[in-house]
Order: structure tokens, then sequence, then C-alpha cells
């Protein structure tokens, strides 16, 4: 799967997010309760037709959520999700890819350069600063030289499967 970095607005993202939260957290109560009390009403009550019926509540609001993911006004939310998943699929590369930067491999330094830069949109879309990480900024500092000093631009658009395949997971 291929990602390309999108330019979004903190503010409409934070507030989609917390309307969409919202609103997941109200369907799973009211789909919760609906779901508990058919149950009991039929079979009489016990912790595990009740916990059957917050199952049933759960399944129910995943799929509503899944109906609707698709929406124009959850675009910045699914963009947020999509991200968030991008970035956890590199970080399951990061030695091999640190390890490729030290050899001044491009891929590496590419792929670095998107995670960084995606970790950094990340914070901003959800008003998170990363000041507090050292570490992470001297290697983001580390891949921005690393790709002066062989001629490449510092941003890069996007990361996929394809620039992840020459490495092994570690």
């Amino acid at each position: 799967m291929s990602f390309l970095l999108e330019s979004h607005d903190p503010d409409t993202y934070r507030r989609t997010s917390r309307r969409v939260a919202l609103a997941m957290a109200g369907q799973l109560i009211v789909f919760g309760l609906v779901f508990t009390q058919l149950i009991s009403s039929a079979f009489g009550s016990s912790f595990w037709l009740n916990a059957l019926g917050v199952l049933l509540g759960l399944v129910a609001t995943s799929l509503v959520v899944m109906a609707l993911r698709d929406r124009p006004w959850m675009g910045p939310v699914r963009y947020g999700w999509q991200l968030k998943q991008a970035l956890s699929r590199v970080s399951g590369y990061l030695p091999a890819l640190r390890r490729g930067m030290e050899e001044g491999d491009e891929r590496a330094l590419a792929v670095l350069a998107f995670y960084h830069q995606g970790m950094a949109q990340l914070a901003d879309l959800e008003g998170r600063t990363l000041d507090d990480d050292a570490e992470l900024l001297a290697e983001r500092q580390r891949v921005r030289l690393a790709r002066q000093a062989q001629g490449l631009p510092e941003r890069v658009d996007g990361a996929g499967d394809a620039d992840l395949a020459a490495f092994k997971r570690g």
C-alpha cells in the first residue's frame, strides 16, 4: 500500500475526530443497551448475556463506522487513521532503515524522511509537539543532513510497501 502525505487543517482534523469519537461512543452505548435489553427480555438476565449484548453493540457500531468511512466529511479522520497505519508499518522497519541510512542507502533515507515528516504532521494534527523527544529530533536532523549531502530534496511525498521491501523487518 502506498501512502502520500496530504495537507490537512489541524483544527478541522481535531474537531472532526472529536465528533466522530463521541458519535462512536454514543452509538456503542445505545447499541449495547438496546441489544442487552432485547437479549435480557428474551432469555433472562445474566452477566454473559449482558456481555453478549455489549459485544453485539460493538459489532453494530463497527459496521456503521465501516459504512460511513468513505463519506466526504470523514476525510480528515480517515487520513489520520491511514497516516497512523503507514507510520506503524514503517516503525517495524526502523532498525533496518537506520542501518541503511548509515550505509547511505537513498531508499532508506527517503523512507526515514517520510517517517519523520509523517510524525511531525501527526503531532501537528493532534496538537502535540515533538520537542520533548530528543532522540527523534536528532535522528530527524541526521536524515536531513544525509539527504542534503547526497543532493536529495529535504521533503518526500510519500512511501509504500515497495520502498520497504528491500529491508528486513527488525
